[in-house]
């Protein structure tokens, strides 16, 4: 008497048992491997763009906004501040802003904005990547008579205007980077969305 019919049938029921085992088996595999390849939850809220309520700055005031881990620098500019900022073109080493640290929508004027009183910028040095402060006042006795407002970076001694302009022989080579921002309207900056998306 033969087996052979009934060890076809163990063998294919074995066979078929371990076929669906292992399919499942790649399936638990491939899924979080999958899944990895998206960014995650924090790495998404990392290069989402900020919204910023700018209808409570008065002049003269500056709020600062978490974008992509840095700090962006919000400052409104009085008339006075605008005013100053043209008698600063013969101080600074790139009065036109000619260089790659701000988009091609912002003008290359004294201004540096897409708003004349909103100055937008990133608060890291240029030099070192340290952190100036925000000097408003007028001739200190600490900065000089010449001193017209803007940041001083106390770890190296760059100084600022309040367009983020670099002054002439500072350790900073270059102006402060303004980042990519918009106006959703006329109260709400948008840090992280080019103007010309809007």
């Amino acid at each position: 008497m033969s087996n052979d019919g009934v060890n076809k049938g163990r063998r294919r029921l074995l066979i078929g048992a371990t076929s669906a085992l292992g399919a499942v088996g790649a399936v638990g595999v491939a899924v979080p491997f999958v899944a990895s390849w998206h960014p995650s939850a924090k790495a998404r809220a990392a290069g989402a763009p900020a919204r910023a309520d700018i209808s409570k700055l008065e002049p003269g005031q500056q709020m600062i906004v978490e974008w992509r881990g840095r700090p962006v620098w919000v400052v409104r500019r009085s008339e006075e501040a605008l005013a100053n900022l043209a008698k600063l073109n013969d101080r600074v080493a790139d009065p036109e802003s000619r260089r790659a640290e701000q988009p091609d929508y912002i003008p290359n004027t004294p201004e540096r904005a897409l708003r004349p009183d909103i100055m937008v910028m990133v608060g890291i040095c240029t030099h070192l990547g340290c952190s100036p402060t925000y000097r408003p006042d007028i001739a200190p006795a600490d900065l000089g008579s010449e001193w017209l407002g803007g940041f001083f970076c106390p770890c190296h001694g760059s100084r600022f205007d309040l367009s983020g302009r670099v002054y002439r022989a500072m350790p900073a080579p270059t102006n402060l980077v303004i980042p990519p921002h918009s106006y959703q309207d006329e109260n709400t900056l948008v840090i992280g969305i080019d103007q010309e998306a809007v």
